[in-house]
């Protein structure tokens, strides 16, 4: 793990968009990042429902469980809510999930906490009750090129914070923007939504 003090890439943070984000697919986001170095980002976004895609008819879709008049699943699977994670890559599903569930080589590490999974097999084991305590699936990433995410920051366009697994986790999508903020000490109304420098 990197010291405090040579850390100066945002991977196992949350990326908080300003009000003035022009780009719609982002406006209001908070965005989980699960790797950022020199070459890019790549990040989930933890607070945007996928329309009309139900947890359990995707496990059907994924000939993860069969079809059926009454499907039973466990607690935790019930309650998944299929999120958009990114424009990018939006048919590959990626499990945001604490650390008590790791498939070598198929597990990202992201902290002490947060690991990162898309391979089928962490569905599958959410479906049988053996998955990880906590879990949020997503469909798709955002993605960012060399030096591009640093620019978006540079002008304004995201606010950082450290991340926080309660917040990933909370089935409360519409409330995570303003309690992102609320972390940071900011009530949203005191956001300008022009961007400048000072």
């Amino acid at each position: 793990m990197r010291a405090a003090t040579e850390r100066s890439y945002l991977d196992g943070q949350f990326l908080i968009a300003m009000p003035s984000m022009q780009d719609d697919r982002f406006a209001r986001s908070v965005i989980y990042l699960c790797a950022h170095s020199d070459e890019g980002a790549m990040g989930i976004v933890v607070n945007q429902a996928v329309p009309q895609i139900d947890f359990a008819d995707l496990l059907i879709q994924l000939d993860i469980i069969a079809e059926g008049p009454e499907i039973r699943l466990p607690r935790a699977a019930s309650r998944m809510i299929v999120q958009r994670g990114g424009p990018v890559e939006t048919g590959r599903g990626f499990v945001l999930h604490s650390a008590d569930y790791f498939v070598e080589n198929s597990t990202l590490p992201i902290d002490d906490n947060i690991c990162l999974t898309a391979t089928l097999d962490v569905l599958k084991a959410i479906a049988s009750g053996a998955g990880p305590e906590n879990a949020m699936l997503a469909l798709g990433y955002a993605g960012w090129g060399a030096g591009q995410l640093e620019q978006e920051i540079q002008a304004n366009g995201w606010l950082s914070l450290e991340g926080d697994m309660d917040l990933i986790f909370d089935t409360d999508l519409d409330g995570k923007y303003g309690r992102a903020l609320s972390l940071l000490g900011i009530e949203p109304a005191m956001l300008s939504t022009d961007a400048g420098h000072a």
